[in-house]
């Protein structure tokens, strides 16, 4: 076995000792990343599926808006969100007892073609004239959630830690790439099909997807490195999170993170149906320009958030890493979404609210994305485990349905969007203070730790 040696620097450095000779594609991809003698093939072929399931997304997720927008409203859309937080509350235990019943070949194949099979039915009664917006809107939701996780997860369980950490960025390449390049084809085609059409397009690829994922655990079958020898503990995520202040206060910044997201893309939402309305005109007989209108829309807002984040995660994330450290980037974000809220609490129109979220989320898939799983590094592995999958599920979901109350307390007392704004302003500064309390915590558990990690 390869023996791989940490460096003590901000980034991991690794070198090998004995390491046998690499093939051509290995050599090629060890100018992007640290690619060793036999990971070539898998990475490539792990790289191209993801990316295909974030092109495959971002086309099923342009398609939602507009059936969304004009069967229901901006607030029908945050009040889904509350929606696909119950249902997830449902479907994560019964995932997790499939789990425990079926190998992860099994598994993989099972979830994915329940989700193709989705897709299927979702085209023929949208075909047939089912007013389908709200439950595909709900849909769209899960499915992210379960379809990217679940990649991750097959991943991890490939790789061992040290491995995940030299070939993790290169593989992520290709979820950045599908994203750009799956909402800017959107954008293109959303003149020339319905939504409906893209479900089809889009079961498609998850054939595809779920073909490359049997391929990989294939050649891998009986040589993937075991998690650990040591079972985890007891403990599920929430009892963990409750005895853990600094796990606490990760999962208060994602809430907060997701209820000013989820608030900003209600805003987006808003003007963009106003935009359609005023352009298209508001009766029935112009749904379907005003539907080509925000799938246009929408295609290239996906597209540019996609492309900026792209651009962040190559360029800038480790320099901020190795020049202002974990603690410093934790504060990009919500000093962005302080500055742009502001901003639109003064001005709430369409091209400012744009440029404010393409800044926004493409941070947000950047920057905080790898600083809040680097966050989990100063952890014990239950907790990279089990309360980072309570983080990422139930309390990512919780800042949802937080956000459609407080639109739903914006339309009762109709408030504008500018006063929204503020509202969001207030939602930022508590996200501010909490992360200003994770960093005291972070400095301490990393403190505690660096004496153990020197002595082994």
């Amino acid at each position: 076995m390869v023996n791989e040696h940490q460096s003590t620097a901000s980034f991991p450095v690794f070198r090998a000792v004995g390491e046998p000779k690499k093939n051509a594609l290995e050599k090629l991809l060890s100018l992007a990343a640290d690619v060793r003698a036999g990971e070539g093939v898998n990475v490539v072929l792990l790289a191209v599926n993801v990316f295909l399931l974030f092109t495959a997304y971002y086309i099923l997720k342009t398609a939602r808006e507009p059936l969304i927008l004009t069967e229901g409203s901006a607030e029908v859309k945050s009040y889904s969100s509350a929606a696909q937080a119950a249902l997830l509350a449902v479907l994560v235990p019964l995932y997790g007892l499939l789990a425990t019943k079926v190998g992860r070949g099994t598994l993989m194949t099972v979830s994915s073609l329940f989700f193709t099979a989705n897709l299927v039915l979702f085209w023929i009664f949208g075909k047939a004239g089912a007013r389908e917006g709200v439950a595909y809107y709900i849909w769209t939701g899960v499915f992210n959630t379960f379809a990217v996780s679940q990649f991750w997860q097959f991943a991890n369980d490939l790789f061992t830690e040290s491995q995940g950490k030299r070939l993790f960025p290169l593989i992520g390449v290709g979820a950045s790439l599908g994203a750009w390049l799956g909402a800017k084809a959107a954008g293109e085609m959303a003149g020339s099909f319905d939504p409906y059409t893209f479900m089809l397009i889009g079961a498609i690829v998850l054939v595809v997807c779920l073909g490359l994922t049997r391929w990989v655990n294939a050649r891998t079958a009986g040589t993937s490195a075991p998690p650990s020898e040591k079972p985890l503990g007891p403990e599920d995520g929430f009892a963990l999170l409750m005895k853990d202040r600094y796990l606490l206060f990760i999962a208060f910044s994602v809430m907060l993170l997701n209820i000013a997201n989820t608030a900003g893309e209600y805003m987006v939402g808003k003007l963009v149906a106003q935009e359609a309305e005023r352009i298209a005109g508001a009766g029935a007989e112009f749904a379907k320009q005003r539907r080509a209108f925000i799938g246009e829309f929408y295609g290239d807002y996906y597209s540019w958030v996609n492309l900026a984040g792209f651009l962040f995660q190559t360029f800038l994330v480790s320099r901020l890493f190795r020049y202002v450290n974990v603690t410093g980037a934790l504060f990009v974000l919500p000093v962005i979404s302080l500055c742009g809220y502001a901003l639109l609490a003064i001005a709430p129109v369409l091209n400012i609210v744009r440029y404010v979220k393409i800044l926004e989320n493409a941070t947000d898939y950047s920057v905080n994305n790898t600083t809040r799983n680097a966050l989990f590094l100063a952890t014990s592995r239950e907790a990279k485990y089990k309360a980072k999958a309570a983080i990422d599920t139930f309390f990512m979901r919780g800042g949802d349905v937080i956000a459609a109350g407080v639109v739903y307390l914006a339309a009762s007392w109709a408030l504008g969007l500018n006063q929204f704004a503020l509202v969001v302003v207030g939602v930022v500064l508590v996200w501010l203070f909490i992360c200003w309390k994770l960093v005291g915590l972070y400095r301490q558990r990393s403190a505690a730790a660096t004496p153990a990690q020197a002595g082994r």
